[in-house]
């Protein structure tokens, strides 16, 4: 039973995010679709880097040692501007990528 269980489960395929690659603010600038190519390229490459790895893992670790990784609670772990990290709601947190990554609140 639980060998069937198994093979059941590994065999069932995720949905497909259908909304990788349009994001709403592409069509708000106009970009045209070589130019969304171009960017989704350099995101991509951008990612992938170690600085951004190594910032992901920081920030994950930090979510975990508090607790909030993962639980639904709608809390991340953010930076403050002299590098601490701090237990933020993740609305807020990301809502701030537009203003260059700076907050008067922190």
């Amino acid at each position: 039973m639980f060998i069937l269980l198994l093979f059941t489960l590994m065999t069932i395929k995720m949905a497909k995010n259908k909304l990788a690659g349009e994001h709403p603010s592409y069509d708000k600038v106009n970009m045209s679709p070589e130019r969304r190519k171009k960017k989704i390229a350099y995101d991509k490459k951008y990612a992938a880097t170690e600085e951004r790895k190594n910032y992901r893992v920081e920030l994950n670790r930090a979510n975990r040692q508090a607790g909030t990784y993962g639980n639904g609670d709608g809390k991340d772990m953010s930076h403050t501007k002299v590098g601490k990290l701090i237990m933020e709601s993740a609305r807020n947190n990301r809502a701030r990528n537009g203003h260059n990554g700076k907050s008067s609140k922190k």
